[in-house]
């Protein structure tokens, strides 16, 4: 006699299902193709990023030594102006400053070392814009122009006290004669002031009065870059006063080349986030 099978029933095995039944499979999501689009824009938005930081590291350091890297720094901002094109040029502009500010700092010397004239911000753009080769013009925001010109003045501290160590003086331009003499002419009755000769803490001075009038306490990000680098500034001013009367006052009793300490403390970067 069979005996009844009475355990629990046995669960089909897939390789049991007969070859005519199918399986109902469901369709493809239709958010599928919207998040692979985002995928890609993502990763193409970090890609431009990470290029845009590293271009802002390497131009810092290039600009360092403006004469020698002129090229290099030609060839980096060539290199990414593509990425800075319309609004990524404001999307990427705080992983970009850092770099446009270093730039500013060199050119704005190298302009005043030859001119004794502090660069136009539109002369300062055209002159980066010319870097940014076939991929357009590199924005050059007014930002970063005033924050270049607050890094400037460190420079301009240096170069006052090293004439004043090796030379006895500070930098002097003098007066153009021509320019006196055409005033002289003028029929303008008008009272004319007189073309005094300039030095570079008379420039400095000049910088200081106008860059401590800035009023950017309500401007968020640029507002904490100037607090943090008007200190800087104005330390840099008071070292070249301070050494120039120390030239008159005691300048007899000191060795020549005494060059006085021209750290300024720890420098603030202004970096991206």
């Amino acid at each position: 006699m069979t005996m009844a099978n009475t355990g629990p029933p046995q669960k089909r095995r897939k390789a049991d299902v007969p070859h005519h039944v199918t399986m109902d499979t469901k369709p493809a999501s239709p958010f599928l193709s919207m998040f692979e689009t985002f995928r890609t824009e993502l990763d193409e938005h970090h890609d431009r990023r990470e290029r845009c930081m590293k271009a802002s590291k390497d131009i810092t350091a290039a600009s360092k030594k403006i004469q020698q890297y002129w090229d290099a720094i030609a060839k980096l901002y060539a290199g990414i102006s593509r990425d800075l094109q319309g609004l990524d040029s404001y999307r990427y502009n705080r992983q970009i400053t850092g770099g446009n500010q270093e730039f500013m700092e060199a050119l704005t010397f190298q302009h005043y070392l030859e001119t004794q004239e502090l660069i136009s911000y539109d002369e300062a753009v055209k002159r980066l814009a010319q870097l940014g080769g076939e991929g357009g013009a590199v924005l050059l925001t007014p930002s970063d122009y005033i924050l270049g010109v607050f890094d400037m003045v460190g420079e301009l501290m240096r170069f006052g006290i090293t004439a004043i160590a090796t030379g006895g003086q500070l930098p002097t331009s003098k007066a153009d004669p021509d320019v006196q003499m055409a005033d002289a002419d003028a029929e303008d009755s008008a009272p004319k002031l007189e073309v005094e000769d300039r030095d570079v803490l008379t420039d400095l001075r000049n910088l200081r009065i106008h860059l401590e009038a800035l009023d950017a306490s309500t401007d968020g990000a640029f507002g904490r870059d100037i607090s943090k680098k008007m200190g800087v500034m104005q330390v840099c001013v008071q070292k070249v006063e301070n050494a120039l009367y120390g030239l008159i006052v005691r300048g007899s009793e000191r060795p020549k080349g005494w060059v006085p300490d021209l750290s300024t403390g720890p420098r603030e970067e202004i970096e991206g986030y």
